[in-house]
């Protein structure tokens, strides 16, 4: 009897992470190929396809195939407008794929399928309401309600870094806009604002580490040790995090808020100071009903969300 197995695949700017998972979710293999991005990645495609039709197993058969993209996607179609890293602009990327790999595919970015994942088999548990926010050189997020990944008009929904925290005065954002929410509670705004603390606090842990060679993970640690610069910047980002996320619960009423992304990684360092500064702002029903989480998949949740996309797009073909 022939092995049926759907495949993850998530590009990024360096490498190409695969994995072989079945219809209920197990994981059969993962592994990595370096992102071909010389002439304007010309070379992906036959790259993925090449990878995935060597490491398939002997007497399986593969079903369908989702996956993770950097840059502006047209998601119904999988047309990629553009994607820097790679130097993809106005590339075919799902008709590309299915005709390499001979299935359907579906494609999304990362943000969103690590929201999908997280619900099929991480932290969401499963629900049809969640808010998933990372944290990590930038602020992404995906909005889920009704088990569906909110993509709005054109794509851009669940751009949740890029929600205006400093109306005035605030630090200039990749987007082109000032005073981002990316811009003070993603690892580069955290290391940022201690970084210009430490110029007028002299005294701090921090200098320890040294400005240029400071992580978020030298943060967190300090305040662990009553630094007051690292515990102020720490509360910065938290109330600024805290209370989008308490306004967008507002909105949308989530059953559950994941937070993933290597700043999480900082456990209840972050999620106490992020839950007192939700519950200020949060309507308390809301509140009642969102259950704070930080993710459980890691770097893995992108594959199962890209999956969990196939699984259903074949489910739609049938």
């Amino acid at each position: 009897m022939k092995q049926e197995f759907y495949a993850g695949i998530d590009i990024g700017g360096t490498s190409v992470k695969l994995a072989f998972l079945t219809e209920g979710g197990d994981l059969i293999s993962k592994w990595e190929i370096p992102t071909d991005a010389s002439e304007n990645g010309v070379r992906i495609v036959s790259d993925i396809a090449t990878s995935l039709s060597e490491k398939l197993p002997g007497n399986s058969v593969l079903l369908g195939a989702g996956v993770g993209a950097p840059g502006f996607i047209e998601m119904e179609t999988g047309f990629i407008y553009h994607a820097v890293n790679i130097g993809w602009r106005d590339y075919p990327l799902k008709d590309e794929l299915e005709k390499a790999l001979g299935v359907v595919v579906r494609i999304d970015n990362d943000a969103n399928l690590a929201a999908l994942g997280e619900k099929w088999k991480g932290a969401g548990d499963g629900t049809e309401e969640e808010l998933f926010v990372t944290l990590g050189t930038g602020v992404g997020g995906g909005i889920i309600t009704r088990g569906q990944i909110l993509h709005g008009e054109n794509g851009m929904g669940g751009e949740i870094g890029h929600i205006t925290s400093i109306r005035e005065g605030g630090a200039l954002c990749n987007c082109g806009k000032t005073g981002c929410l990316e811009t003070v509670s993603s690892a580069t705004g955290m290391v940022r604002l201690a970084q210009e603390a430490m110029k007028k606090e002299s005294s701090s842990l921090l200098h320890q580490v040294g400005a240029q060679a400071l992580t978020t993970k030298d943060i967190f640690e300090a305040a662990k040790q009553g630094d007051a610069t690292a515990t102020n910047v720490v509360a910065e980002a938290t109330e600024h995090l805290g209370f989008a996320v308490a306004n967008l619960a507002n909105a949308l009423n989530p059953a559950k808020i994941v937070i993933g992304g290597g700043v999480s990684k900082a456990g209840d360092q972050l999620l106490e100071p992020l839950r007192r500064v939700f519950n200020q702002y949060a309507l308390p029903r809301v509140a009642e009903s969102a259950e704070i989480k930080l993710a459980s998949l890691g770097n893995d949740a992108g594959i199962y969300g890209a999956v969990w996309l196939a699984i259903k797009a074949r489910e739609q073909s049938k």
